[in-house]
């Protein structure tokens, strides 16, 4: 089964090295261990354009979706049998990255 692991976070700070370090170990483990699906860091919310195509014509809105102090930063596509798993190696990046992170199943 796989699971989307978002990364959250209330600024725009980047990584520090110290805990891109720790994250590239954590990626290196999900590889290892045949966890690892996709993974990416995702650009300032001030960087995104909402598209909303329900009407007759597209209408593009800069910005984010909502305005929300916390936000998603990056993510991990994760390959795990159970959530369990999912759970734990979720905790494990979170430690990874000191941020926190949220664990949703696809469907």
């Amino acid at each position: 089964m796989q699971y989307l692991v978002s990364v959250i976070n209330d600024s725009g700070d980047l990584a520090t090295s110290d805990e891109q370090v720790a994250i590239d170990v954590f990626n290196d483990r999900l590889k290892a261990e045949g966890h690892w699906v996709f993974a990416g860091g995702l650009g300032a919310p001030g960087t995104a354009t909402v598209i909303d195509n329900r009407g007759g014509e597209a209408m593009l809105t800069d910005g984010p979706f909502v305005e929300t102090k916390e936000f998603i930063v990056g993510f991990w596509i994760l390959d795990a049998p159970d959530l369990d798993v999912a759970l734990r190696l979720a905790a494990d990046g979170s430690r990874a990255c000191n941020r926190k992170v949220e664990v949703r199943p696809f469907l």
